[in-house]
């Protein structure tokens, strides 16, 4: 019996811990930024969407639906989502020079194609990202 009880409050650690993970990555499909990655994905030639966001920003929070809704749409092997964490990965902010959170990039492998700040009218975010794709 005791077995069993530690059996079910392990599974149920591991689903509270990957329901936990998933709500900090913003959701899944995302992947959250990794350098190594990303730096892969460009010498491949991948389309790259960056969400550059902070969990305490409102604008962030009015942006996730639609950037969600053109992942949804947009998924393939060619195209990756990547999610960029204001408070917490510094270098990439430095090195694409983003001042703030709220930022929106698309890369066509090195190259960046596409830029939004602050955007949060639908057909606006959608029309950045679509005419980089």
């Amino acid at each position: 019996m005791t077995r069993l009880f530690l059996l079910i409050a392990a599974l149920g650690a591991i689903l509270v811990g990957a329901t936990q993970l998933a709500a900090q990555t913003g959701n899944t499909g995302w992947t959250p930024y990794d350098e190594a990655e990303f730096t892969m994905a460009q010498r491949k030639g991948k389309t790259i969407v960056v969400d550059v966001h902070a969990d305490w920003c409102p604008t962030c929070r009015a942006q996730a639906p639609i950037l969600d809704e053109l992942r949804r749409e947009h998924q393939s092997a060619d195209t990756l989502f990547v999610k960029v964490d204001f408070d917490e990965d510094k270098a990439f902010l430095r090195a694409h020079r983003v001042p703030r959170q709220s930022t929106v990039l698309v890369f066509d492998g090195v190259q960046e194609v596409a830029r939004s700040i602050a955007q949060t009218d639908r057909s606006r975010l959608r029309g950045v990202v679509l005419g980089a794709l």
